[in-house]
Order: structure tokens, then C-alpha cells, then sequence
């Protein structure tokens, strides 16, 4: 069984919570991304989520990191949460076309579906991943537990989109395998931390479950793995990565040394 690619990375990067214990002190935030690029290889995309962002916005992103580096764009909530998928042909196409300016570092394009979207509505998201191009990569998140049924999964594996697996509140939490890549969010509880400078919880044997699970699926056809962290998980979403990533075997250089060690 060839190995695993792993494409580590936090939901999203910008957080002045970082400064001097993941970004050096006064580094200016128009930096902060190539800083980041330096330790992980892969970034979830919050801000896309708010809206399709300006074109020479993205040819930055992709200009400031270096190659193998992959973005993970989260859908806007316009299409996914005002829409709820219905008549956002239009507006998926204008932000896919603008995400493709990443070239060959654009990765899974996420779509989290809104908490009150239930299964009742999978015609709806039938429709929605039919009209999509086959060219990207895509992973679909329920936030509904009506969704964790047979239907969903071969829906999923019908139009070779993954089934993101989370660690978040009252969802199964466990990988699924749709398609020959998995898509997992360590979210935790929205608004656990008012500071996120720091690991609060050791989540090592959560994640050494995490980690034996997707290692018993990898035998499934398999060939990636795309993991994020968000700071809520643990305190400090660098730490817990770059935590992960040890377990994983990867390289994990340290982050600044104020942080390190400290836990409360």
C-alpha cells in the first residue's frame, strides 16, 4: 500500500492571538501567510466563507507560498447557507473560477452545510454536486445528524466527493471514506478559549484515536489525507497540529519557544 500524503494545516491563519508565540512580534500581517508556510503545507480558507474574495487577493495567497503548498477554500455562505444550494450555479461557477487562479495549490473546495439543512433536503445537494466540474476536488460537511445515513455516503461516493469528518459537539465522530481522500476538521466547541495563545488540553489520545481510524480506512483506495485544526479544539490550533503531525511521523519543527510546553 503506497503511503499516505498528508496535507496538515489551521482553519484559517490571521489571528493576532499568534502574534509572538506563533508569528514573530511586529511581523505585519500582509507576511503572516509565507510565516505559515514555513511550518504547514496546507490551509483551510475561513474567510472565503464570507465571500468570493478579489482575484489579486488570491494570486497572493498563491505567490507567497511555496510549491506543494495546497489551499482549501471553504464555499461562501451565500451558496451553502442563504441559498441552501438551490439556483447557485452562477455564483459557485464566479468563485471556483477565482479559486482556480491558486493553480495547482487549490485542494478540496469545502461546503459546509448550514445546521438546520437536513436530509430531507438531499435533493437539493444531489443537484448542486452534479453541476459541479470534475476537475476540483470537493468535501461536504453536515452539520445535521439526519445526514449520517446510507444515503448520504453513496451519494457521496456516486459524484466523488468526500464526507468531512469532524470532532465537533453531538456529531459521529469518525472517518468516513466516499472517495480516494479524506477531509477532517478538529473544530471543538465554538468560543471554549477567549485566548487562543496557547494549548489548554493535551489532545493526544483523541488524536492517536483520530490517527488509528484513519490508518485502518487507508486501505480503502485512499491516497491523501487533508486535516485542519481550529483553535477552539485545544487552545492554539499551531500547537495541536503540529502535534498531530509528530504522531503522523512528519517533520514538525517547533513553533517560537514562548509557547511551547505550556498547558492549563
Amino acid at each position: 500500500m503506497p503511503p499516505l500524503t498528508w496535507f496538515l494545516g489551521t482553519m484559517g491563519y490571521g489571528y493576532k492571538d499568534w502574534e509572538g508565540v506563533f508569528y514573530p512580534a511586529g511581523l505585519k500581517s500582509r507576511d503572516y501567510l509565507a510565516h505559515y508556510s514555513q511550518f504547514f503545507n496546507a490551509v483551510e480558507l475561513d474567510s472565503t466563507f464570507y465571500g468570493t474574495p478579489r482575484p489579486e487577493v488570491v494570486q497572493r495567497w498563491a505567490e507567497q507560498t511555496p510549491a506543494g503548498f495546497i489551499f482549501c477554500p471553504k464555499t461562501p455562505r451565500q451558496i451553502t447557507h442563504d441559498q441552501r444550494l438551490v439556483g447557485t450555479e452562477g455564483m459557485m461557477a464566479d468563485f471556483l473560477g477565482t479559486m482556480a487562479l491558486l493553480g495547482d495549490k487549490l485542494g478540496p473546495v469545502l461546503i459546509q452545510l448550514p445546521p438546520d439543512m437536513s436530509r430531507s433536503e438531499i435533493n437539493n445537494l444531489a443537484g448542486f454536486l452534479a453541476a459541479l466540474p470534475p476537475s476540483t476536488r470537493y468535501a461536504v460537511e453536515f452539520r445535521h445528524r439526519s445526514w449520517h445515513a446510507t444515503a448520504t455516503g453513496e451519494l457521496l461516493q456516486a459524484e466523488h466527493a468526500a464526507w468531512a469528518s469532524t470532532e465537533y459537539l453531538y456529531l459521529p465522530q469518525r472517518v468516513y471514506v466516499t472517495t480516494n481522500f479524506l477531509y477532517i476538521r478538529w473544530i471543538g466547541r465554538h468560543g471554549t478559549y477567549d485566548v487562543k495563545d496557547h494549548e489548554r488540553e493535551d489532545k493526544t489520545p483523541r488524536l492517536q484515536t483520530w490517527l488509528a481510524d484513519i490508518q485502518q480506512r487507508a486501505t480503502e483506495g485512499i491516497d491523501s489525507v487533508y486535516g485542519f485544526f481550529n483553535n477552539d479544539y485545544a487552545g492554539h490550533s499551531p500547537a495541536t497540529c503540529r502535534r498531530f503531525k509528530q504522531l503522523v511521523g512528519l517533520p514538525a519543527p517547533p513553533l517560537l519557544p514562548p509557547q511551547q510546553g505550556r498547558l492549563l
